[in-house]
């Protein structure tokens, strides 16, 4: 009699045992099916990463900012890669309850674990790289670009923008973008405030300029051999009086920035300009701002040179202290301009940490920071321009130096 009573309490245990880890398991299960927990460090991972490697891109260059106004070299170092490996382990068991000799007591026990094992690659931008990045002026392809995107010609060209080579009827005048050039300075601004003014009424034409090249050949020499190489992208017309072809290509030509959509002009002159501009480097952008036109009453023809990136980040940095921009009032015939900072980009410089600045960088006992703004954000606007200007140097030049692995 009691080994069978024996016997069933061995098997009611038995069955609890299983009971128990039945629930346990299917309760692991559970949680790892509805929370995901794969997905779960994913998604915060990759916002997390994203998050970093554009404030390490935003530090860098307020720290390129700041070497330049202590004249210390420019060094930039590029996140190549980034690779996480993620490792999810579950267990689940039984195990006494902590009841000294009072009776026993089984519970379950479960347990979870989450490794996340990134390794991330660093490149330092050297030799063609930084050639092409940093010391190479932007072309005028790239300026059209970003106005296209909205950005405002005052703000871009005051950062991008070297020279002005003003022409006139037997003259011509340079002016610079620099504080130190106490006459070119006051004009080049003055210029740069007019030109906002015609974007602001929609009215400002930055784009390539576009004609047809003509020319006739004997209808003998246009074979259908020839006519599918050399003249496939050509338009041909053919003159039966004269038995000849008259051959017709567009050419999409230089950048030209007007006053004026330049498809209101012949055909000829437009194939002048793109002539004329064609004697220029690849980062001049001819500028003619004629009567009759919106902004027309300050008239101006000339040529307007682009910066490096390097000469841009100089440029700020020595606007500091060392060659400080000042206030310069918009032209009388430019009329009313919403905003006409003094600095294209306000770094502030102190030897404490500023208040109320998000994005602040030291350097040899020194603070840098953008300059806090109420209302129209123009700093924060012209900083975001200056990554965007970054971002767009990229080149296809491979790394001069090997790139570093940092696994953490």
């Amino acid at each position: 009699m009691s080994n069978r009573t024996g016997g069933g309490r061995g098997r009611g245990l038995l069955l609890a045992v299983r009971r128990l880890l039945l629930g346990s398991l299917a309760a692991l299960v559970g949680t790892a099916a509805g929370g995901c927990v794969s997905t779960i460090a994913l998604d915060r991972a990759v916002i997390a990463y994203d998050t970093t490697a554009a404030e390490s891109v935003s530090k860098q260059l307020l720290l390129n900012i700041a070497r330049a106004r202590q004249n210390q070299p420019m060094h930039f170092t590029a996140i190549s890669t980034i690779t996480a490996t993620y490792k999810l382990a579950m267990s689940a068991g039984i195990g006494p309850a902590m009841t000294g000799e009072r009776g026993g007591l089984i519970v379950p026990i479960l347990s979870k674990t989450a490794e996340e094992n990134p390794t991330i690659g660093i490149s330092p931008m050297q030799g063609d790289e930084f050639t092409q990045r940093l010391l190479t002026p932007f072309a005028e392809q790239k300026l059209t670009l970003l106005l296209r995107q909205g950005y405002d010609v005052d703000a871009l060209l005051r950062l991008l923008g070297a020279e002005i080579r003003l022409e006139g009827p037997g003259e011509s005048r340079v002016v610079y973008n620099r504080p130190s050039d106490r006459e070119g300075y006051p004009l080049f601004r003055k210029i740069m405030a007019h030109l906002s003014t015609v974007q602001d009424h929609h009215a400002l034409h930055v784009e390539p300029l576009h004609f047809h090249v003509t020319w006739v050949v004997p209808a003998d020499s246009v074979t259908p051999e020839s006519f599918l190489t050399a003249y496939k992208d050509f338009a041909l017309t053919y003159d039966p009086e004269k038995r000849s072809y008259r051959v017709a290509k567009r050419v999409n030509g230089r950048v030209m920035i007007t006053n004026y959509d330049p498809d209101v002009l012949t055909n000829e002159e437009r194939s002048v300009l793109h002539e004329k501009a064609e004697e220029a480097p690849a980062n001049d952008i001819l500028l003619d701002i004629r009567p009759g036109f919106e902004g027309g009453e300050f008239p101006m023809t000339g040529r307007l040179r682009l910066r490096s990136f390097h000469e841009i980040l100089t440029f700020i940095g020595r606007g500091i202290e060392e060659e400080p921009e000042y206030d310069v009032p918009a032209d009388p015939r430019t009329g009313a301009i919403a905003e006409n900072p003094a600095r294209a980009l306000d770094i502030v410089e102190s030897r404490r940490r500023p208040v109320g600045a998000d994005l602040v960088v030291p350097l040899n006992g020194y603070y840098y920071a953008l300059r806090p703004q109420s209302g129209y954000q123009w700093n924060r606007k012209a900083f975001s321009m200056l990554y965007q200007l970054f971002q767009m140097s990229v080149s296809n030049v491979a790394p001069a130096g090997p790139a570093i692995t940092i696994s953490k």
